[in-house]
């Protein structure tokens, strides 16, 4: 190095210049739009093509948005507010939305016991907590805090008698408490919900899901006596048999029994008065509940060495594939009563629930089955050389990863399976998209309506399963485990 010093050397510089900011076709919006959407000719020819599609198609829908009517008794009426605006003017009739909203959230049932439905709902969302995020104290709170306060707020604003907005509140407060002392414990809302969920919706005597929940009982008294013995796959075959004997005979005489010495219960509302978003959450929450872990076994099954099970197991999953789903519903509405003993009254709703579980079981199957044939083989050799049985395997190193890779997949057939809830129309009953529209339409006073009832569905059917996707999203960024 030279000793000159810098300041008798013309080119040496000796302080550093203050950083710049960046120009501005690096930085902000600009820098978006130049990347995303003006990167090339191309580009830049489908932006300016795709921008003029969106200001055509907004200039055709305003003027019908803008002219919309909320308030009016008929169509004839919105008509007549609309023409007010002017020679030609169009507008949206929203008011047989605000008409008729209770028949598209709860169908045809009773106006004086909303609250179950609701309340329902929002227990769906507690006993849910858990599931969707389990340790994750601060989400399950906020989770147990938001359906608690949607719960009182739909009530007070439905009118519900102060009584039953009290000891909602209570309920509700209850399990804030719990999901902030013991947020781990909110798996027991879990466990129970389906129980409850039935009593608030269907109603009748409290002894009915008392002495389903002693099958489910039985099953796992039956499967831990002799699991040791002979197996995880013949216990729980052996407890299967005994819950089902339990379920086909004692079970109702039991309930009754029970209901005799003991009447305790709610006001019974029968399958007909369901509709709406109440039938199709009912539907949708029921089967992808049950098809999820129904899809596990299968595709297990069909991996399976046993010849019988893996025989079983493809057998159903290509029978039930290669059928269309209306075929199933048809057959639920229309066949499965003859084969059941005469005088059985088997709930129409209930077999819907089974078949739509076993189309989508079939499909989640095949995800699955993806996922666990993704997996390399030394996965599986790595369980062996730590002593893992078949079932520990499964549980501790085989199912978590595979099931992490089909997080996609799974959601996409639980979106589709929610859609297709729509189905059930053809068999008789008010799915909110056709069956209660159809209704609505059939009143002379909003007969001509189109758009507004579809739309209304249709944006509803839009942000559940939008949030369903955003969920899926969020599950695949905290599984993620590789290293960029």
């Amino acid at each position: 190095m030279s000793e000159t010093h810098a300041a008798t050397v013309s080119y040496v510089r000796d302080t550093m210049l203050p950083p710049a900011e960046a120009p501005v076709t690096e930085r902000g919006a600009i820098k978006w739009l130049r990347e995303n959407l003006f990167s090339g000719w191309l580009n830049t020819l489908l932006t300016l093509i795709a921008l003029y599609i969106i200001f055509v198609a907004v200039r055709a829908v305003m003027p019908w948005l803008m002219n919309s009517v909320w308030n009016a008794a008929s169509l004839g009426e919105c008509r007549q507010i609309v023409a007010a605006a002017g020679e030609g003017a169009t507008g949206a009739c929203w008011a047989v939305i605000r008409d008729r909203w209770h028949q598209y959230m709860f169908g045809f049932y009773p106006r004086e016991l909303y609250w179950r439905p609701v309340l329902a709902f929002g227990l769906l969302f507690v006993a849910l907590a858990p599931v969707l995020y389990y340790g994750n104290r601060r989400a399950e709170l906020t989770l147990t805090a938001t359906a608690g306060a949607f719960v009182i707020a739909v009530l007070f604003a439905l009118g519900t008698p102060f009584g039953i907005v009290a000891a909602v509140t209570v309920l509700m407060a209850a399990l804030l408490a719990l999901a902030w002392a013991a947020p781990k414990r909110l798996v027991w809302v879990t466990v129970f919900y389906a129980p409850v969920c039935y009593l608030l919706l269907w109603g009748g005597s409290v002894w009915a899901p008392v002495t389903a929940i002693a099958g489910f009982a039985l099953l796992a008294a039956v499967f831990v006596a002799l699991q040791p013995r002979v197996g995880v796959p013949v216990a729980l075959g052996a407890g299967l048999v005994a819950a089902v004997l339990w379920w086909a005979y004692p079970d109702a005489t039991v309930a009754r029994a029970l209901s005799s010495i003991l009447p305790i219960g709610l006001t019974a509302v029968p399958s007909t008065q369901f509709g709406g978003f109440l039938l199709a959450i009912t539907i949708g929450v029921t089967a992808i509940s049950f098809s999820l872990p129904l899809g596990i076994l299968l595709a297990l099954g069909r991996q399976s060495n046993m010849l019988i099970v893996k025989a079983l197991s493809v057998g159903f999953i290509e029978f039930i594939r290669g059928v269309p789903l209306i075929t199933l519903l048809f057959t639920a509405s229309l066949l499965l009563q003859y084969f059941l003993p005469p005088g059985t009254n088997f709930d129409i709703i209930l077999r819907v629930i089974i078949l739509v579980t076993f189309f989508a079981a079939a499909y989640l199957a095949e995800v699955i089955r993806g996922g666990l044939a993704a997996l390399p083989r030394g996965q599986y050799e790595a369980a062996d050389s730590l002593g893992l049985d078949y079932w520990q395997a499964q549980r501790l190193v085989i199912l978590p990863q595979a099931l992490k890779i089909s997080i996609p997949g799974i959601v996409s057939t639980f979106i589709g399976l929610f859609k297709d809830t729509t189905l059930v129309s053809f068999v008789g009953l008010m799915d909110p998209l056709r069956g209660v529209t159809q209704i609505v339409r059939a009143d002379i006073n909003w007969k001509g309506i189109y758009w507004e009832p579809y739309i209304f569905v249709g944006a509803i059917f839009f942000l559940m399963c939008y949030g369903m996707s955003r969920y899926s999203m969020y599950l695949e960024r905290k599984l993620r485990t590789d290293h960029r």
